[in-house]
């Protein structure tokens, strides 16, 4: 099978680059060692390289509108200039993918858009449920990415690092804000749009620019002190952080409020979505499962399907799991019954032959100091 490349594959190899598959891609998985990307990313800042995601703008008449018959969140609670994460869902509640939405400043009179990104592993399937269920003839769906890169600076100088390397302070944009903004790197203009989002439980950007100078940008911010960091590293913060990762945490067997993201669901809000009926059935019998935070109390690494023991029978299975660099323990994410998922229950973690002890916590693991 032929790997899709990014357009800063070559670069990533040039740079040390360890590339693996992933949906379909060829992208590093790291490029010093996961913990030293990690900890960059917690202390300094780090750049990953994210075009593998999919990005699709939405655009014609009245597109949150068309788009707030998929999701559960209330799309007019945000504006031109802010964004929000949610999740398309099937007619059982389950989750189709998570996503982010940002609503975009209109170009042209009477022409709306939005941007959505999407996971790699997601677009073809989310695509034809789009298209599917925008009922509406007035909007066209393309391909934000053309001859672009998207690239994801994080850590608590991130601000700092691009400050320095755009030679300008960059107009504030608080969380979960967007802006397209003209730069200038080597005396050459371009826009460049630019979100504060990311994947990594600190602060940071997510910028969608054109490939060259995408590049060039890359480029000035390593040389400048910032760290390339690979899907490893992004796996480890994200799950510090308790973010689910799809086809991990969460899928289409998994509701909102069993994951843990019921404060996406407005059911309040008026009008229809696809799956309102099996959530607010879901919302007043309660749920039967949930995804819990677990810490090992001993020296040993959590993965994804080990099973959790209690009272001597197993009671669940680890959906994500890894060492954590910044706690020094290992750590997971596991889908218990509610009676057993309580905060602090002791629970058995079997790895290979062995039983290791273990705590149900509160989510997150790490949480950064604003």
């Amino acid at each position: 099978m032929t790997l899709n490349k990014t357009p800063l594959h070559q670069i990533c190899r040039d740079l040390g680059g360890r590339m693996i598959e992933f949906a379909g891609w060829e992208l590093p998985i790291q490029f010093s060692s996961v913990i030293n990307e990690h900890n960059a990313v917690r202390n300094n800042a780090g750049i990953f390289d994210i075009s593998h995601m999919g990005a699709f703008f939405i655009q014609g008449s009245n597109p949150k509108d068309a788009l707030q018959r998929l999701v559960p969140s209330d799309l007019h609670r945000i504006g031109h200039g802010e964004a929000c994460y949610t999740v398309l869902l099937n007619k059982s509640g389950g989750i189709i993918d998570d996503l982010i939405i940002y609503d975009l400043e209109s170009q042209k009179e009477n022409i709306e858009r939005v941007m959505i990104v999407i996971n790699a592993a997601c677009v073809e399937s989310d695509l034809t449920w789009l298209k599917r269920n925008l009922i509406t003839k007035n909007l066209e769906i393309f391909n934000a990415k053309t001859n672009k890169v998207l690239i994801a600076l994080q850590g608590p100088k991130a601000k700092q690092q691009l400050d320095q390397v755009l030679d300008k302070p960059l107009i504030n944009i608080p969380r979960f804000g967007h802006k397209e903004v003209k730069i200038k790197i080597n005396d050459e203009w371009d826009s460049m749009f630019i979100a504060r989002t990311g994947y990594t439980g600190e602060d940071g950007f997510e910028i969608l620019l054109a490939k060259e100078t995408g590049k060039e940008l890359w480029r000035k911010l390593i040389n400048n002190g910032v760290s390339p960091c690979g899907l490893g590293a992004r796996d480890t913060l994200r799950l510090e952080a308790a973010m689910p990762l799809y086809g991990n945490d969460i899928n289409q067997d998994t509701t909102p409020f069993e994951a843990g993201l019921g404060w996406l669901v407005h059911l309040e809000t008026p009008g229809e979505f696809i799956g309102k009926d099996a959530l607010i059935q879901q919302n007043q019998k309660g749920i039967q499962k949930k995804l819990v935070a677990i810490k090992l109390d001993e020296k040993a690494i959590p993965r994804k399907g080990y099973q959790i023991i209690k009272n001597d029978k197993p009671i669940g299975e680890i959906t994500s799991g890894s060492w954590s660099p910044t706690l020094n323990q290992g750590i997971a994410l596991a889908y218990l019954p509610v009676e057993t998922g309580k905060v602090g229950t002791k629970v058995w973690v079997q790895i290979r032959e062995k039983m290791h002890p273990a705590t149900i916590i509160k989510k997150p693991f790490y949480r950064r100091v604003s």
